[in-house]
C-alpha cells in the first residue's frame, strides 16, 4: 500500500528537483526526504531519481509518477478550499423540517433572512406533519426542524420557539357565531374537520376533548389547511386551525373564528435537533437566526409577532 507522507515528500522533491527545497518546505531535515524517497523507491521497486552531482533529476518512472501526484496535491488543495468554504459557510446544505402551516405562512420570510446572512447555504425545506418531521430528525433526513412536539421523544431537544393560537373556524353565517365564546360540549356536536394524526394540532385538539369527556363528531382527517378551509366555506364543517392560517379569510368575511368560554388554546411550537449529535454549520448558523427572533423575557410568540420581528431586521 501506498505511503501518503512518502507520496507528498516525491512530489515536492520532483516538482523542485532538489531534496533540500523540499525538505524546506515540508519543515523537515534533508536526511528525512532521502530516507522517504528511499522506502518509496523500495517500495514500489522503482528509480524515481538519477543524481548528477549535486542535481537530481526524474527518471521516466518518476516522470510518470509525478504526473499523478501533481492530480493528487491538486485536488487536495481543492479539497482543503472546500473544507474552509463549509467552516466559514461559504457552501454548505441545510436541511429543514417544518409544518405544513409554517412553511407556508412563516418559513418564506424566515428563510429570506436566513438566506440574506448566507446567500451561498442551500436550503432544503421538507414539510409535513410534527411527528413525521420528528421521525425525519431520527433518520437524519432533516438536521433541525420547527414542529410542535407531537409526542415526547428522549433522542430529540425541542427548544419552545413560538406559541400559536388555536381557533375554532366557522362558515360566517353559522349559528354559533352569535354566541362568539361557546363549550367543548358545543363543539362535540358539530361535524369536525380534523388535522391528521401525528399533528401538534390534533394532539392538541384531542386533549381537550379528553380533558372535557367528549367525544368529536369528526367529519373528516385531513393535513391540507386550503382543502379544510374550502369545506368550512361550504358549510360541510367546522374545524380547529392555527389562527394564522385563517387571518386572510377572517379579514375578508370568508370564515368566522369562535374561542372556547374561559380558556384560550395554544399549541407551543419548537425548534428541534437531535440530542447529542453535532449540529452543522448551517444547522448552527439557522439556530442563531432563530434566537434573533426570541423575545428579551423568552416568552414563545406567535408567527405575527415573528413577522414583525423579520422585517424590522431586514430594514
Amino acid at each position: 500500500m501506498l505511503n501518503f507522507n512518502q507520496l507528498r515528500t516525491f512530489h515536492y522533491a520532483a516538482k523542485h528537483l532538489s531534496f533540500t527545497d523540499a525538505a524546506n518546505r515540508l519543515f523537515v531535515t534533508q536526511p528525512a526526504v532521502t530516507a522517504q524517497i528511499k522506502a518509496l523507491e523500495e517500495g514500489c521497486n522503482l528509480k524515481l531519481f538519477r543524481k548528477k552531482g549535486r542535481q537530481v533529476h526524474l527518471t521516466e518512472e518518476g516522470k510518470t509518477l509525478f504526473d499523478y501526484t501533481q492530480k493528487i496535491f491538486r485536488y487536495e488543495k481543492e479539497i482543503e478550499n472546500v473544507i474552509d468554504d463549509m467552516k466559514e459557510l461559504k457552501r454548505g446544505v441545510l436541511r429543514i423540517g417544518s409544518t405544513k402551516t409554517y412553511a407556508r405562512y412563516f418559513m418564506p420570510s424566515l428563510l429570506t433572512s436566513f438566506h440574506k446572512d448566507y446567500p451561498h447555504i442551500k436550503i432544503h425545506l421538507h414539510e409535513g406533519s410534527s411527528l413525521d418531521m420528528t421521525n425525519s430528525l431520527l433518520e437524519f433526513k432533516n438536521d433541525v426542524a420547527v414542529i410542535a412536539k407531537a409526542e415526547e421523544n428522549q433522542d430529540i431537544s425541542f427548544i419552545p420557539f413560538s406559541q400559536e393560537e388555536l381557533v375554532i373556524v366557522v362558515p360566517p353565517d353559522h349559528p354559533l357565531t352569535a354566541k362568539k365564546r361557546i363549550s367543548p360540549q358545543d363543539l362535540a356536536k358539530e361535524p369536525l374537520i380534523m388535522k391528521e394524526r401525528g399533528s401538534g394540532t390534533r394532539k392538541r385538539v384531542n386533549m381537550l376533548f379528553e380533558q372535557h369527556q367528549c367525544t368529536p363528531n369528526t367529519l373528516m382527517e385531513t393535513s391540507n389547511n386550503e382543502f379544510i378551509k374550502q369545506l368550512i366555506q361550504r358549510r360541510e364543517g367546522v374545524s380547529i386551525l392555527v389562527r394564522a392560517c385563517v387571518a386572510a379569510e377572517i379579514k375578508e368575511g370568508k370564515l368566522a373564528l369562535l374561542r372556547l368560554k374561559g380558556q384560550q388554546i395554544y399549541l407551543d411550537v419548537s425548534f428541534a435537533y437531535l440530542k447529542n449529535q453535532p449540529l452543522s454549520a448551517p444547522a448552527r448558523a439557522f439556530e442563531k437566526t432563530l434566537k434573533k427572533l426570541r423575545s428579551e423575557d423568552m416568552r414563545p410568540q406567535d408567527i405575527g409577532a415573528l413577522m414583525l420581528k423579520i422585517l424590522a431586521q431586514q430594514r
